[in-house]
C-alpha cells in the first residue's frame, strides 16, 4: 500500500524519525565542500513530497535520482537505512540532507527494565509505551555509576562541553546542520561512555534548536535556553568532578542510566484523577494519573509513535479510549479517571510509571470523588506550599524528581477574562483563596480541547471548581489548566426535572457545574469537551462584571527581564550579536542596581565583556577559540535568572504581595 503525503515545510513529522548517530555518521561522511551546501539542500529536500510504500519513504530528489528512507517501526536505526541513488552516494548530500529534515528519535533503543519475577512466577514485559524523555534511575550508592570519571568520559565530557560552547556562540542562526550533527556526534561518544543524562540533553538541545530554525509553532525560546543551561551545567560539573577525581551519588546523578528500572510496589489501590493528552514531535498519546490509598501519586501511559503531524492530535485524542495496560482491567483511560483499580504484583519507576508487566493483576474497583479521600488530601495543601513543592521539584534531576511534583491542586472561582498579552489574547482570571491567578491552556494545539474549554469556562464568572493544573513560572501566578471538578461545597443535582421545581429553584445564584452522571463531577480538560449545557448559569445581571471586582496596585516590577533577554539574545543571536550591544547595556546594569540586584548587574556585566573579548591576531582580526570563557559567563548568568525567577515565581503566589489580593 502506497501513501503519499506532502512536504514538510513548517513541520517534519511527517518523514520518519531517525536515530542521534546516523545523523552524525552521515553528515560526517560528507567533504568540506558538500557540507557547506548542506542547509541549503535540507531545506529544498524538506519541500519535496514524500511517497511511503510499508516501511520506505521515498522522495524524488529530480527525475533521475530517488531517495529512499527504510525505517522499521517509523525509526531510521542505521546509515545503511538511507539510500540515494545519485552517482556520490553514499558520500552524497542528499542522504545527509534527508536525515537533517527528519526529526530525532526520542529517547534510547530500551529505555525500560522491569524486575525479574519470582521464582514460579512469568516472565515479565515492558511496558509498551514509554513517554519521551522519560526519568532515568538515580544509581544505588554502590553501583558502579557511581566511582569518578574514567579517560573516556572525560574525553567526551570535554567534547560535548566544547561543541555546546561552539553552539552557544554560534546562536540559532549559525548552528546549521554540520554543527547540530557535531552535537549529535558527541552526544553519541557520552552515551557510549556511559553518561546518559548529558547525551539525552545535547539530543534534546539539537531537537529544539530545529524547532526554533524551521519556526515549527510548538518551538519556545524558554526551552532551548533551559536546554542549554541544563546541558553547559551537566558538562561543566563533570568537568570539576573530573579535575578533583571525586566519585559518589552526586557525580552518578550527573551521569544519569540508560534504563527506567521498575521496582516492585507490591499491592495497590488506586483511584484515578485525571488524563491529559501528550503530543511531540514523534510520538502522541495519553498519560493517565491516579492517587492510591496513602496519597502517592502514578502515571499510567498509552504513548505511540506517529509520522504524520495531521493525525497526531487525533491519535493523542482517540488514545484516552484505549484499554489501561494493567493486567486484566477492562477499562479505557477516560474510564479510569473515574473509576480505580485493586493491583497485586505492581512494578513502579522511581518517576511513578507503573508498569503492565505479565505479572501484573489488576480488577476493576469503585473510584473517588475528588471530594473524598484520599484524593482530597491533596487539595488540602496550602496553596503556597505548593508552589513551593512544584519549584523544588522543577530544581531537581530527572532521576529523582517526584511523580507529580509539578501539579498544583487548587479551589478556585472565576472572575472572568481580561485581554492579555501584545496581541490582547483573553486570559481568564482565577480567584485562589484571596490570590488572583491566570489559567491558561494547558496546550495550544487547535484538534485538542483546551483552548476551547477555556473559552466557555470564561463565559461563566463567580463558577467555582476544583482545578488540577501545572505551574506556569512567572511574576504573577499563571496556571496551566489540566482538569476541572465539583468543588467541596457543590451539591449533587435533585431529581426533580427543572419545570417541577420552584420557580426561585431553577435559576442558580451562581455559575455551577451541572454535569451528566457519567463525568462523575470532573473534565478531562485536554480530552473532554465542555458544552454549554455543561454549565447551569444564573441571570445575566445577577452577575458582577470583572471590572466591579476590587482590585489592589500592581505589585513593585523587578527587572528581571533586563538580564534574561540578553540571556536569550545570545541563544538566539549568538556571541557576536551579543556583543553588538555592549553599549546599550549600560542602562540596563544601572537599572538592576537600583533594584537592588547588584548580583545581576555584574553578571550581566561579565556576559557583555566574554562575548567582546575575542582574541585576535597581530592584524586585528578575530580568531577562533573555544568559547569557554564565554559559555562560562552566560552559564552563570542563566542560572542566576533561573533561581530569581523562581524566588519571584514563589513570592507572586503570597497574599502579601500588592496587586495578587482581591
Amino acid at each position: 500500500m502506497t501513501e503519499a503525503v506532502q512536504g514538510v515545510t513548517g513541520s517534519r513529522v511527517q518523514w520518519p524519525a531517525v536515530r542521534p548517530e546516523v545523523v552524525a555518521e552521515v553528515v560526517a561522511g560528507l567533504s568540506a565542500r558538500l557540507q557547506k551546501r548542506l542547509d541549503g539542500a535540507a531545506a529544498k529536500l524538506a519541500e519535496r513530497p514524500v511517497e511511503r510504500t510499508g516501511e520506505d519513504w521515498r522522495i524524488a530528489v529530480d527525475e533521475e535520482t530517488e531517495l529512499v528512507l527504510h525505517a522499521p517501526g517509523g525509526v531510521v536505526a542505521t546509515s545503511g537505512d538511507v539510500r540515494c541513488g545519485c552517482l556520490l552516494a553514499p558520500a552524497c548530500v542528499h542522504r545527509a540532507a534527508a536525515v537533517t529534515v527528519c526529526p530525532l528519535a526520542d529517547g534510547e533503543p530500551s529505555e525500560q527494565v522491569e524486575p525479574a519475577p519470582a521464582e514460579g512466577e512469568p516472565p515479565t514485559s515492558a511496558p509498551t509505551a514509554a513517554l519521551p524523555d522519560a526519568p532515568h534511575d538515580a544509581p544505588h550508592d554502590d553501583d558502579p555509576a557511581a566511582g569518578a570519571l574514567g579517560a573516556a568520559e572525560r574525553a567526551a565530557v570535554d567534547l560535548l562541553h566544547r561543541v555546546a560552547a561552539a553552539a552557544l556562540a554560534a546562536g540559532v542562526g549559525g548552528a546549521g546542520a554540520v554543527l547540530q550533527a557535531e552535537l549529535l556526534r558527541a552526544a553519541h561518544r557520552a552515551r557510549l561512555a556511559g553518561l546518559h543524562r548529558p547525551a539525552a540533553a545535547a539530543v534534546a538541545v539539537v531537537t529544539r534548536i530545529r524547532a526554533a530554525r524551521s519556526g515549527e509553532p510548538d518551538h519556545r525560546l524558554a526551552d532551548l535556553v533551559a536546554g542549554l543551561r541544563e546541558l553547559l551545567g551537566l558538562s561543566t560539573a563533570l568537568s570539576a568532578a573530573a579535575a578533583a577525581d571525586t566519585a559518589g551519588p552526586g557525580v552518578a546523578a550527573l551521569r544519569g542510566t540508560a534504563r527506567q528500572v521498575y521496582t516492585a510496589a507490591g499491592g495497590l489501590r488506586l483511584y484515578g484523577l485525571f488524563s491529559e493528552p501528550v503530543l511531540t514531535a514523534t510520538h502522541a498519546g495519553v498519560l493517565t494519573w491516579a492517587v492510591d490509598a496513602g496519597g502517592g501519586l502514578h502515571t499510567m501511559a498509552e504513548i505511540m509513535p506517529h509520522t504524520d503531524a495531521a493525525a497526531a492530535a487525533p491519535q493523542a485524542v482517540g488514545a484516552g479510549n484505549r484499554a489501561v495496560r494493567s493486567g486484566d482491567a477492562m477499562l479505557s483511560h477516560r474510564e479510569f479517571t473515574r473509576a480505580g483499580l485493586a493491583v497485586q504484583g505492581a512494578t513502579r519507576s522511581v518517576a511513578g510509571r507503573l508498569g503492565a508487566g505479565a505479572s501484573v493483576r489488576a480488577v476493576r474497583a469503585a473510584g473517588a470523588a475528588w471530594t473524598a479521600e484520599p484524593a482530597a488530601r491533596l487539595w488540602a495543601e496550602p496553596p503556597a506550599a505548593q508552589v513551593a513543592r512544584a519549584l523544588g521539584a522543577a530544581a531537581l534531576p530527572p532521576e529523582v524528581r517526584p511523580a507529580g511534583g509539578e501539579l498544583l491542586f487548587l479551589d478556585v472561582t472565576l472572575l472572568g477574562a481580561v485581554p492579555h498579552g501584545p496581541g490582547g489574547e483573553p486570559s481568564l482570571l482565577a480567584d485562589c483563596g484571596g490570590v488572583v491567578v491566570a489559567l491558561r491552556a494547558a496546550h495550544d494545539h487547535p484538534g485538542l480541547a483546551h483552548r476551547g474549554n477555556l473559552a466557555l469556562l470564561a463565559t461563566a464568572p463567580g463558577l467555582r471548581l476544583r482545578v488540577i493544573g501545572r505551574l506556569e513560572r512567572s511574576a504573577r501566578p499563571e496556571l496551566r489548566l489540566l482538569a476541572v471538578g465539583e468543588p467541596p461545597s457543590a451539591q449533587p443535582p435533585e431529581d426533580r426535572a427543572p419545570e417541577d421545581r420552584a420557580p426561585e429553584e431553577r435559576a442558580p445564584e451562581a455559575p455551577v457545574l451541572a454535569l451528566p452522571a457519567d463525568r462523575a463531577g470532573r473534565v478531562n480538560l485536554g480530552l473532554e469537551r465542555l458544552q454549554t449545557a455543561d454549565l447551569a448559569l444564573p441571570p445575566r445581571e445577577a452577575v458582577p462584571p470583572l471590572a466591579a471586582l476590587p482590585a489592589g496596585p500592581l505589585p513593585p516590577s523587578t527587572p528581571v527581564h533586563l538580564l534574561s533577554r540578553r540571556v536569550e539574545q545570545a541563544v538566539t543571536g549568538g556571541r557576536a550579536v551579543l556583543a553588538l550591544g555592549t553599549g546599550a547595556a549600560r542602562g540596563d546594569r544601572a537599572r538592576l542596581r537600583s533594584a537592588g540586584l547588584a548580583t545581576g548587574a555584574a553578571l550581566l556585566e561579565g556576559l557583555l565583556g566574554a562575548a567582546v573579548d575575542q582574541p585576535r591576531d597581530v592584524f586585528g582580526r578575530v580568531v577562533a577559540d573555544d568559547h569557554d570563557a564565554f559559555a562560562a559567563a552566560w552559564l552563570a548568568a542563566a542560572w542566576y535568572e533561573e533561581e530569581l525567577a523562581s524566588a519571584l515565581c514563589a513570592t507572586a503566589w503570597t497574599q502579601e504581595v500588592p496587586g495578587n489580593r482581591l
